[in-house]
């Protein structure tokens, strides 16, 4: 019994032995990697880190996590026995990324420590876009920048201009003009007739005063070439119309109109779909100088919108309101409209009101 309890002691002794002589370890050929400087056009890039199991026990690498999508990971998923070789790949993809870039590579391994980052980095030379990636419209034998002249915030006081480039990709001459053109906006070509190859310039300038407009307005002109109005295309003018308080005195802005709505949402609730619906927005004066709702416009035409004193001034302290009626027409279910409104209120020259409802549809006839 004796001996029996002496050899079982020893075998004990000796997986505790092995168990703590038992290490697995790694080395690595490198933690981190310089692609240097490469174009763009170069496509993905391609790193192995070098994996040596310098331990006395299989090594695993159980997940390789990178810091961005840009980079893909890939590894040695079989255990490395001791001695041998694995690795884990960085695969860095510069499409759309041009400049500098750092990123790291986590890798969870069974060892001490779990975890080692490798980095990799370098610099992408952006590629040298093409005639179509710069010239995004096609027009025929001509290509603009873009299809949209956008002149964003303009006072209603002010003129505007703004500028687009526009190549003639033919072997013949191009004269281009414009058709349909409204009296508050002017667009030309310079030079008009553009040679084969010649890029050249279109001039816009929006003339604010001349529109009656307010918020968000837009525009369609058409594109003659060669006297030939293009159909079916159009080239898209917009703007965002804007009071002009820039001239206003600190005394002048102490005591303008403030525009106050008591709830700038109305939920109609459950409503039946082709049915008209009322909402009344009410509105007070609590400022010191006259109130003038210059405009208001609807998202759709399927909200009709009534205010009796636009373009008349609100006293100081006097209350009026914005009518609307919604037409539920064949919406079904949640529905969101707004109402702009325009306002001469330094503060509040541009308000949204919301209207929402649920509006239910009878059910099909069978």
């Amino acid at each position: 019994m004796k001996r029996l309890f002496i050899i079982f002691s020893l075998l004990i002794f000796g997986i505790s032995v092995k168990s703590q002589t038992a290490i697995t370890k790694m080395s690595l050929s490198a933690t981190e990697h310089d692609f240097g400087t490469f174009k763009e056009e170069a496509g993905r890039q391609t790193y192995d880190f070098i994996v040596t199991n310098t331990g006395t026990e299989p090594l695993m690498i159980q997940n390789v996590v990178a810091s961005c999508g840009c980079t893909t990971p890939e590894w040695t998923r079989q255990p490395i026995p001791v001695g041998a070789k694995g690795k884990v790949t960085a695969i860095y993809d510069p499409k759309d990324r041009p400049g500098v870039f750092n990123k790291t590579l986590s890798v969870y391994t069974n060892t001490k420590p779990e975890v080692v980052v490798l980095v990799i980095k370098g610099e992408v030379i952006p590629h040298e876009k093409t005639i179509e990636e710069l010239f995004t419209f096609a027009v025929g034998p001509v290509r603009f920048e873009s299809n949209h002249m956008a002149f964003t915030n303009v006072k209603k006081t002010e003129k505007k201009m703004r500028v687009m480039q526009v190549i003639n990709t033919s072997t013949e001459p191009v004269k281009i003009e414009f058709e349909g053109v409204p009296a508050h906006l002017t667009l030309k070509s310079n030079p008009e007739t553009l040679k084969p190859g010649q890029k050249g310039i279109i001039e816009g300038t929006y003339d604010a005063t001349k529109n009656a407009g307010w918020g968000n307005v837009s525009d369609m002109v058409k594109i003659k070439l060669n006297g030939v109005v293009q159909e079916n295309l159009f080239y898209y003018v917009s703007a965002n119309l804007v009071e002009d308080f820039s001239s206003l005195s600190k005394e002048e802005l102490e005591n303008a109109p403030v525009f106050k709505v008591e709830a700038t949402t109305v939920d109609l609730g459950k409503i039946k779909g082709g049915t008209q619906n009322e909402v009344e927005f009410k509105f007070k004066n609590e400022g010191k100088s006259d109130l003038l709702i210059r405009f208001i416009r609807s998202t759709c035409g399927c909200t009709a919108v009534q205010q009796g004193n636009q373009g008349v001034g609100i006293k100081p302290g006097e209350s009026s309101s914005i009518k609307a009626v919604f037409n539920s027409g064949s919406y079904s279910g949640k529905v969101t409209k707004a109402i702009y409104v325009y306002t001469n209120d330094p503060k509040n020259s541009e308000v949204v009101l919301m209207l929402t409802a649920d509006v239910e549809q009878p059910a099909p006839v069978k």
